[in-house]
């Protein structure tokens, strides 16, 4: 069975890392490059990197952060925000991002994933979906938003997802806008329905409180991976604390210790 991977999120605004609630009210939380070559240290299996105002700023990424980030780290580095075009996407590669997470772009140009998978191959290109609950008006219960969650959409999030992996995306970065930041756990119904329809891997993102939380959402949602922001950044838990968890109910994890 595949080891089950932990993966701090870099949520940066202006240079910095940042975390809020719900993407709002945002806290400093230290310097990337700082943040990254820790996290290495300390045993995560996957840093993300993800420029949460570039979309909303019409520019993009911050390449030069990006490529000083990759050079304090020796995992795999997913970089996101700010992604309009194949171009975009070379770049990134080339600061030494292994893969980049589309959101907003393959929203509005849907075909933008055929065509990064097509030319970069699926293994490098996730798709990130923001959802929202929404029991009255979509079948999942759940619709997409883009501009980091500030436009809400028509979009069915299980029926995104679907058309995502059909375009070619090789994975599947899922946050829950309802639970970011609050610490109260990932939301496990939107997480299992999606990981039940689909083949490529989902990460789980949004909501991350306590190593147990991780368990369940690997458990009853069925996810590939675990991503979070505030537990680490603030010291409240540290990797090995989750992965030492997780060994507790036999999800296989890489042992950094």
């Amino acid at each position: 069975m595949l080891s089950k991977r932990v993966i701090p999120c870099l949520d940066v605004h202006d240079g910095r890392t940042v975390k809020g609630v719900n993407f709002v009210d945002l806290i400093d939380a230290g310097d990337p490059v700082e943040q990254a070559k820790l996290y290495n240290d300390l045993g995560a299996d996957e840093i993300c990197f993800l420029d949460i105002s570039a979309t909303n700023e019409e520019r993009k990424t911050l390449f030069n952060i990006v490529s000083r980030v990759a050079e304090s780290c020796f995992i795999p580095l997913t970089v996101g925000g700010g992604i309009r075009e194949n171009a975009d996407i070379n770049k990134l590669l080339k600061s030494g991002a292994d893969k980049v997470s589309i959101n907003s772009a393959a929203v509005f140009n849907p075909n933008l994933i055929n065509k990064a998978s097509d030319s970069f191959g699926s293994q490098c290109i996730v798709l990130a979906i923001d959802a929202y609950k929404d029991r009255n008006n979509f079948k999942s219960g759940y619709n997409v938003s883009t501009h980091g969650g500030k436009k809400k959409t028509d979009i069915d999030v299980l029926e995104w997802a679907l058309e995502g992996e059909k375009n070619g995306a090789g994975e599947i970065l899922l946050t829950s806008m309802n639970a970011d930041g609050t610490k109260l756990g990932y939301d496990i119904e939107i997480t299992n329905q999606i990981s039940s329809e689909l083949s490529i891997p989902v990460i789980a993102s949004g909501g991350a409180g306590k190593p147990i939380d991780m368990v369940r959402v690997l458990k009853e949602g069925m996810a590939s991976a675990v991503l979070a922001a505030s537990i680490f950044h603030f010291g409240f838990y540290s990797i090995e604390n989750v992965k030492k968890e997780m060994l507790k109910y036999n999800i296989p994890v890489r042992k950094t210790w």
